[in-house]
């Protein structure tokens, strides 16, 4: 059976611990306000646990994730923690096909409560990308990665914080999400790699697309056209056919793993047959977790 390694679902401590706050991130009932942004209305119906449950009924495993684009990774320690834990509780107690990556607070970089939460049996460590998207900021998160790579457990880099108001409501997803997933693509390849090189990464949105630049790379004085790094996942959503397939022609189907972003987007269809869709939700995802391919 599938997995599906990118979802979001907001349980109720999540939500309360959101609510009690005075300053962005905060819900207000169920109006969600973040620095930079206009008021959003959220639709409690993507976050009702019995309505994912029957989205997921064809899943061996749905990851859900902390939203990291609403900065919670980046409050001052006092203000993130709760939150986190407020996450980490419920997120461990959701019924199966639920699992769940990791979070944790970038102002209070402690492997040993990362340590503590993933023996839990939490799937790895999320991060923001715009904490991996350099030589410094990769240094500074370092230790967390040693936590993963001592457990054999992958890192996961999604999209962080993206304010930019006066553009049109789908302007973060398609131009700041993106460029944030490039520039981490590449960065950890120059310089996360050679400090963690048995480390897994999955990279949501295709990771920008950025592997398609290798051309440019190239031209530019790079040197890793034709060199694949398997190890170096890249997850599938909000994007199609088209992109997954210049991505297969590029790396190769085995980095690309299924994800969805439920409950803003659904896991696309590659179109490349049954073999490839096997690969993709099923074989791939079992390896960037270290985890047994599903006979079902």
């Amino acid at each position: 059976m599938a997995v599906d390694v990118h979802q979001h679902l907001w349980t109720p401590a999540f939500v309360d611990a959101l609510r009690r706050r005075t300053a962005p991130p905060r819900l207000d009932g169920w109006t969600l306000h973040l620095d930079g942004e206009p008021a959003y209305e959220v639709d409690p119906a993507d976050h009702d646990l019995a309505r994912r449950l029957a989205l997921n009924e064809d899943l061996e495993l749905a990851l859900v994730s902390l939203s990291s684009p609403l900065g919670i990774e980046t409050l001052a320690p006092e203000d993130a923690w709760p939150i986190i834990d407020a996450y980490h509780e419920d997120a461990l107690a959701l019924p199966a096909p639920f699992g769940a990556w990791a979070a944790t607070c970038l102002g209070d970089i402690d492997p040993t409560r990362l340590a503590k939460a993933l023996d839990q049996g939490l799937a790895g460590l999320q991060l923001p990308a715009t904490a991996v998207a350099g030589e410094a900021a990769l240094a500074r998160v370092a230790p967390l990665l040693d936590v993963l790579a001592e457990r054999d457990l992958p890192l996961f880099v999604h999209p962080g914080p993206a304010a930019e108001p006066e553009n049109p409501g789908w302007w973060p997803a398609v131009v700041p999400y993106v460029q944030q997933m490039h520039a981490s693509w590449y960065a950890f390849a120059a310089f996360g790699r050679p400090r963690h090189p048995g480390l897994r990464v999955c990279f949501t949105l295709l990771a920008g697309l950025a592997p398609l630049h290798s051309e440019r790379l190239i031209n530019r004085g790079g040197e890793s056209r034709g060199q694949v790094d398997a190890e170096m996942f890249l997850e599938t959503s909000s994007y199609g056919p088209r992109a997954i397939d210049a991505i297969i022609r590029e790396l190769g189907i085995d980095v690309v793993v299924n994800g969805s972003d439920q409950p803003y987007a659904t896991a696309p269809d590659p179109a490349l047959g049954d073999a490839a869709r096997h690969a993709i939700a099923v074989t791939n995802p079992s390896r960037l977790l270290n985890r047994k391919e599903s006979r079902k």
